[in-house]
């Protein structure tokens, strides 16, 4: 398939000149929209530098060619441009939701998150979209005029709904927060800038969610390849990537592992972003939508996989689950992980003189609840090898994580 990128904007596009605006009004650029401003605003901040030093599945030890939450973005924002591009919607939105997309990660990835999950189960638990949230619109302490960034409001309504609707229209939470309900953080902030938590989000939003799968898919092969958590002849089992397997064996029979492993990666990306852009043009061409405001309207996502490109992404996360995710070497340095972040929490829930001037500027008199988020929020922020060198400073033994 050939990708068109010189194709208009489309109707369906979210257009900068008609941002709903910022939660504090500010003067237009004279030389950025809206929309690119907001991506230079997440490139710029402390949370999405310190994404270079935090876990995507490997510790930063393992070695310096596996993926961390910075370069898997980069990644998705680079695949989310080329499928906006091709779909006719505004590229700088698209980038900026895939941008700040993983901010809200703690350190040690999803282990992390699951420690200040538990430790916040009294206070509203922790969702690292939610976290987020509060960097982009709080924690951010940048600018002499506001707290956070003050994005648009259509870039922080992809930052929240990127994977869809939160509620329906009579509040009830949807099927992902039906357990727990939706964050409180995200509905604090939604009585303050309404997102319409019950709406599809923007096209574009769409794009950064399905890129982020993709990226996902292809690059958790690359590196599972790499760590020697499976081969090449496993991959080759599944039937989609089997069939790209064969193809490099039949042009290329001679080619060295690591060409072979990039080949496949490669290969997986096309694939999946043909497969979006034919199956996306469809959907919209049965919805025939003339504005954003009937893509969010609409009872269905306009963007993703085809229903044969579904049951292969599936397939692809059914294979690296046990062979990547929950994989013995991953999962010990991941539980070590985990009493890390435990061991961090208590102690500065106890001896709150030890945090930071900033961290510690009215801490007593926060409730219960309060101090344990501001705990929760410093820890969240760190980076891997801080945390850890944090950790060492105060307790006797800290684990090495290999």
């Amino acid at each position: 398939m050939a990708i068109d990128s010189g194709r208009p904007r489309a109707p369906y596009a979210a257009d900068p000149a008609l941002s709903r605006g910022r939660l504090v009004a500010e003067p237009a650029s004279p030389t950025r929209n809206d929309f690119r401003r907001d991506c230079d605003r997440i490139i710029h901040s402390a949370a999405f530098r310190r994404l270079a030093y935090k876990t995507q599945v490997f510790i930063y030890h393992e070695g310096d060619h596996y993926r961390t939450r910075l370069t898997h973005t980069l990644e998705v924002a680079q695949i989310a441009r080329s499928l906006a591009r091709a779909l006719g919607c505004d590229e700088d939105l698209a980038e900026v939701v895939a941008l700040s997309h993983d901010l809200g990660h703690t350190p040690f990835g999803h282990a992390g998150e699951r420690a200040l999950d538990r430790a916040l189960k009294d206070a509203g638990g922790f969702d690292h979209n939610a976290q987020a949230l509060r960097i982009v619109t709080d924690l951010e302490r940048r600018y002499a005029d506001f707290d956070g960034l003050n994005l648009t409001w259509e870039t922080l309504e992809g930052l929240v709904k990127h994977n869809g609707p939160l509620m329906s229209r009579d509040g009830a939470p949807t099927k992902r927060y039906a357990a727990h309900g939706v964050p409180r953080p995200i509905l604090a902030f939604n009585r303050r800038f309404d997102l319409e938590l019950w709406s599809q989000a923007s096209a574009e939003a769409q794009i950064a969610a399905v890129a982020d799968d993709i990226a996902y898919d292809a690059h958790d092969i690359d590196d599972g390849l790499r760590a020697d958590l499976f081969t090449l002849g496993e991959i080759a089992a599944l039937p989609f990537l089997g069939g790209i397997a064969r193809e490099i064996e039949e042009r290329h029979r001679s080619l060295e592992p690591a060409r072979r492993v990039h080949e496949v990666t490669r290969r997986v990306i096309t694939r999946m972003i043909e497969d979006v852009i034919a199956e996306s043009e469809r959907r919209l061409a049965a919805l025939q939508p003339q504005s954003v405001a009937d893509i969010r309207r609409a009872d269905h996502a306009v963007v993703g996989f085809s229903d044969e490109m579904t049951a292969v992404d599936a397939a692809i996360k059914g294979f690296l689950y046990p062979r990547m995710y929950r994989h013995s070497r991953v999962m010990r340095v991941m539980h070590d992980a985990e009493e890390i972040v435990t061991d961090l929490f208590g102690y500065f829930l106890k001896t709150p003189g030890d945090l930071p001037e900033e961290w510690r500027d009215r801490f007593a008199a926060l409730d219960a609840g309060g101090k344990a988020r501001r705990v929760a929020d410093y820890i969240a922020g760190m980076t891997d090898r801080y945390a850890l060198a944090e950790h060492a400073r105060f307790f006797k033994a800290t684990p090495e994580l290999r």
